[in-house]
Formats: structure tokens, C-alpha cells, sequence
């Protein structure tokens, strides 16, 4: 825990917001934000390898740091407090879905962009992280699009592809509890067109560059909520339900184009324009500034696909 002597800035920024302090500050040069503002893209070194998290960290009112995280499942949580002082980052986050009785803590060093920290797993094993921070993905001019490249035959996806079966004409079938289902080809830029097909209650999901899932789930909620189906899990919530009843044969237009995605559900359009702040839980990996493949979520539920089309980017 960070002593008040040590919080530097943030005390200054406290002062200057109080009493005769606020008279300086109406008159002293404008304070910038402190370095760990901003997206890191994570990697912690866990016991059965690497795994992707996510964290962006941003300033509430003058004073106080707070921001969001993505572990190595589920979707984004609030961070209510960031403590940040002489390079050293501190925050904790109850557990979500992790059946685990404290709270999750993580500690870092800030050189430059990166980070090196330490975090516990459940039974209280220590774990190093690293991390960089996140590339903005800006794109200048108009994408054109290439020639379609059809994901429906077996040599389109990675073995080991357990669970699934792909039929003669095309149709990926999981009975759930499959592998994830991963491209062979990686891709950038790109629109895609996906058909699926869900019973009722079950859930799926297409990760985008393997990074951020475009949710698929069958749900009863009256509006739509971060989960629920057509939106980008645990960040973009679909301003329309354009559902089809359990069984029925959904489609998804998606465009992506750096951070930005737009999608189209059964013909209507459910998102426009909105910016993907960062990797969602269950992804491949953190490493944002590369392309990465189509993934389908398979250990949920049933699903079916077929007519998986994707134009990238020229």
C-alpha cells in the first residue's frame, strides 16, 4: 500500500484543488496526466503458460485515477481506484467469474511503455506480467477489399479441432465443449460474413484477429445488455435486438478497420462506427499491433456455421 508521501503528484493535484491551492491553480500552468494513463495490452506468465489481459487507466475529476480490466476470461470490470506513484502501479478487482476467496491484486513498474508486475492466481501463487502499451490502430483513407477467401473446409482452421464436425457442404457443427476453433490465415482489415445457427440457451462467439468477440448467445433480456448477442462482449452493447427465434439460421455482417467495427445483424444495423477499446476475455493473446486469425468459441454451447466469407483488406 502506498503511503501519502508517497503519491507526489497526486497530492499536489489534491492541494491545488483546495482551499487557497484552487487560486493557484486558476493561475499556474495546466498538469498533465500522469504516464500510466492510457491502454496496456498484458501478458501474465501463468502456471500453464501465457495468457492475454487488458487494462486502460484514465483521470476522474483532478485527483483520482480509476479504469477498467480484462483477465483472462469473462468481460471488462471497473477499476474503482489506480494508485500510481514514483513508477509503481497498484490496483485490485473482486474476482468475477474465478472461484477465488480475495481479491485479485496487480502491482507494476512503469519504465517508458512498458510494465513488469506481479499478480497472485487463486490459491495465492505468485505470477509475473508484462505489458505495453496498446497501439491506437488509426487508419488514414478508405480500405478497398480483396478477393473473398471461404473459412468452410477443414484446411481453413487448425487442428487440434475437437468437437467440431464440418460436412460435406460446408456446415460447422460443435455440440459444445469443443476446442475453439481457430483460422489457419491471419487477417487485419477485413469484412466478413458469418451464417449461424443456435439452439435455445446456448452461447458462442466469433473473435475478431482472435482478440475481440462479437458475442453470439441466445438470451431473454429485455434490452440489450454488454453480453447479449450482436455486441462486442463486455464493451459495446447492440443498439437494436435483431435476434431470431432459437434454431433459426442469423446472419453477421462485420467490418473492421483498425479499432473501429461496424456490424450488421440479420440485415440491420446493430453497430456503427464504435471503437473496440480493447481484447475481450477468452482471447487468443494481447498482441493488438498484429493480425491474427478468425476464431470461433466452441466450449460454450451448441452452434452451427456455414457461408464464413471474409475480404480483406488490399
Amino acid at each position: 500500500m502506498f503511503t501519502r508521501a508517497q503519491l507526489g503528484p497526486l497530492a499536489l493535484l489534491t492541494l491545488l484543488t483546495t482551499g487557497a491551492g484552487a487560486g493557484v491553480a486558476a493561475q499556474g500552468p495546466t498538469l498533465s496526466a500522469p504516464p500510466i494513463v492510457g491502454r496496456w495490452d498484458l501478458t501474465v506468465h501463468g502456471a500453464r503458460g501465457d495468457y492475454p489481459s487488458w487494462l486502460e487507466v484514465w483521470t476522474s475529476g483532478n485527483v483520482h485515477l480509476v479504469g477498467q480490466f480484462v483477465g483472462s476470461g469473462g468481460s471488462a470490470r471497473p477499476v474503482s481506484l489506480v494508485e500510481f506513484a514514483d513508477g509503481k502501479v497498484r490496483f485490485s478487482i473482486p474476482p468475477q467469474w474465478d472461484k477465488r476467496p480475495d481479491n485479485e491484486t496487480y502491482e507494476a513498474t512503469l519504465s517508458g511503455d512498458t510494465l513488469e508486475g506481479w499478480t497472485t492466481d487463486r490459491t495465492g501463487k505468485r505470477l509475473t506480467f508484462s505489458g505495453k502499451r496498446a497501439p491506437s490502430l488509426a487508419r488514414t483513407g478508405t480500405p478497398t477489399w480483396g478477393d473473398p477467401v471461404k473459412l468452410t473446409i477443414r484446411s481453413s482452421w487448425r487442428e487440434p479441432a475437437k468437437g467440431w464436425t464440418i460436412s460435406d457442404d460446408g456446415v460447422l457443427a460443435s455440440l459444445g465443449k469443443a476446442d475453439n476453433l481457430v483460422s489457419t490465415q491471419s487477417f487485419n482489415d477485413f469484412t466478413l460474413h458469418v451464417e449461424f445457427r443456435l439452439p435455445k440457451g446456448s452461447n458462442s462467439g466469433i473473435y475478431l484477429r482472435g482478440r475481440y468477440e462479437a458475442q453470439i448467445e441466445d438470451s431473454d433480456a429485455a434490452e440489450p445488455p454488454l453480453n447479449h448477442i450482436g455486441g462486442i462482449y463486455g464493451f459495446l452493447a447492440p443498439t437494436w435486438d435483431a435476434r431470431r427465434q432459437p434454431g433459426e439460421w442469423q446472419t453477421f455482417d462485420i467490418t473492421l478497420v483498425g479499432r473501429v467495427v461496424t456490424i450488421e445483424f440479420n440485415g440491420k444495423r446493430v453497430i456503427c462506427d464504435r471503437e473496440i477499446p480493447g481484447i475481450t476475455g477468452g482471447a487468443i493473446d494481447s498482441d493488438e499491433g498484429s493480425p491474427g486469425p478468425i476464431m470461433l468459441q466452441g466450449d460454450h454451447g451448441a452452434i452451427e456455421y456455414r457461408n464464413i466469407t471474409i475480404r480483406p483488406a488490399r
